[in-house]
């Protein structure tokens, strides 16, 4: 299953029943959900791994291209954990309330998954800022430890083993 994000195509594994949604274009969140309050913000997509028993959360911040959002290093960490919060809030929300069935099942799938995995996915060859992956994987670690205690920062070739998918 390919989802794209600007310049990158992910490529999830869907074989065997895992379900990948570009979260951000839900009708749900677009339409209804993010009109809760102005500052409301998503994640870019959900990856439900039915092999793993685990719904990831991956934001994509691409800094080669353009458009990025210009989201300073010292905020980036800050800006993930207000999406993730909102996120899991929004999949509560459309369990219920979605009319889309698709988005229903979704957020019930993803929500009933035993563990939640969170990811940043960040690419900066050419970006304005030096961003240490590390670094940034300390602070996200600290805030999110309620939901992900290991969260993951990788890129296009540092993805970890227990990805099921592939950045092209």
């Amino acid at each position: 299953m390919r989802i794209t994000e600007g310049d990158l195509n992910f490529d999830f594994e869907a074989d065997d029943g895992s379900l990948a949604s570009k979260y951000d274009e839900w009708i749900f969140y677009r339409n209804h959900f993010c009109k809760i309050a102005e500052s409301v913000k998503a994640i870019d997509f959900i990856y439900i791994d039915k092999k793993q028993r685990c719904t990831w959360l991956i934001e994509v911040k691409d800094y080669r291209h353009p458009h990025t959002e210009p989201i300073k290093p010292s905020e980036l960490a800050d800006a993930v954990v207000l999406k993730v919060r909102d996120t899991l809030a929004g999949l509560v929300a459309a369990q219920c309330n979605a009319n889309d069935d698709a988005e229903k099942q979704i957020s019930k799938a993803a929500l009933n998954m035993p563990k939640i995995n969170v990811v940043l996915h960040i690419e900066q060859t050419h970006c304005r800022w030096s961003i240490d992956p590390a670094d940034l994987k300390i602070k996200l670690k600290q805030k999110l430890k309620a939901v992900d205690a290991h969260p993951k920062v990788v890129s296009k070739d540092r993805l970890t083993s227990d990805m099921r998918w592939v950045v092209g």
